[in-house]
């Protein structure tokens, strides 16, 4: 049995950069959630197609999962990895909730692709992979990567790793599951005009815990947390004082106060 730990992210800014072909460009600081994370698992199975378990409320041809297992065999033509899943499965054990901002999805199939690369011995470099990545989902490079913090701009495939002290987080997801393709579609109606590059200039030089001690409001820190309040006035209603928005969302993080 081979087994892998997904972490979950948190986005300690987020600011929307530019617009081109329906797709934005960012500027982000990504921190991994160390004690957040989904588990995927290769178990020895006789199988005639390509299965997954544990992600049964999404269909086989959506599933990121499924999509970067599409990608590398398209890319690699590496028998070894249609024979090895002939021969195991894929065992999904989920613990980061869907639709919060937290990365899940994107998280899984990174981490997928790094295990077959190591288990199938692929000849692709880290670069290639997550290169490849991109093609699935503009967060994937960050996860393949495997960096604990770390700059990401562009379309998600410039990730440069960002050197500080760990952080440790609290995680709250309120019950609302937001479609980050209706949050960036109300940025695009009511936001994306009003974009101003300068606002945050030099905050990619800042450690995440000074940023958030200078700037504690999450909506100047996270260009998606007022489109996601018009696309889901329920989030406007939660007592959230005090916490900061990550991603598209749902979910809302702080720090754990130190000891």
């Amino acid at each position: 049995m081979y087994s892998i730990n997904a972490h979950a992210k948190v986005n300690i800014f987020l600011k929307i950069t530019g617009h081109k072909n329906d797709y934005h460009t960012l500027i982000s600081r990504f921190v991994r959630v160390e004690n957040l994370y989904d588990t995927i698992e290769f178990i020895p199975c006789e199988c005639e197609t390509f299965t997954i378990e544990g992600c049964d409320d999404i269909p086989l041809e959506s599933n990121t999962i499924y999509k970067a297992y599409k990608a590398l065999n398209d890319k690699t033509g590496d028998l070894d990895i249609l024979n090895f899943f002939y021969k195991h499965k894929v065992r999904v054990t989920k613990h980061i909730p869907t639709q919060a901002g937290l990365g899940g999805g994107s998280s899984d199939a990174a981490s997928f692709m790094r295990l077959v690369k190591e288990v199938c011995n692929l000849s692709i470099t880290t670069q290639e992979l997550a290169e490849l990545g991109s093609t699935v989902g503009m967060d994937l490079p960050f996860f393949i990567y495997n960096y604990p913090s770390a700059n990401v701009s562009g379309f998600g495939e410039i990730v440069e790793a960002f050197e500080e002290e760990p952080l440790e987080f609290e995680i709250f997801t309120p019950d609302i599951q937001c479609d980050t393709a209706e949050v960036y579609k109300t940025f695009n109606k009511f936001l994306l005009q009003h974009i101003s590059l300068t606002s945050f200039f030099g905050w990619n030089r800042l450690d995440s815990r000074s940023l958030l001690s200078l700037v504690p409001d999450p909506i100047a820190l996270n260009d998606l947390y007022p489109a996601a309040m018009v696309a889901y006035p329920e989030l406007e209603a939660l007592d959230t004082q005090g916490w900061f928005f990550s991603g598209s969302g749902s979910s809302f993080f702080k720090l754990k106060t130190q000891v």
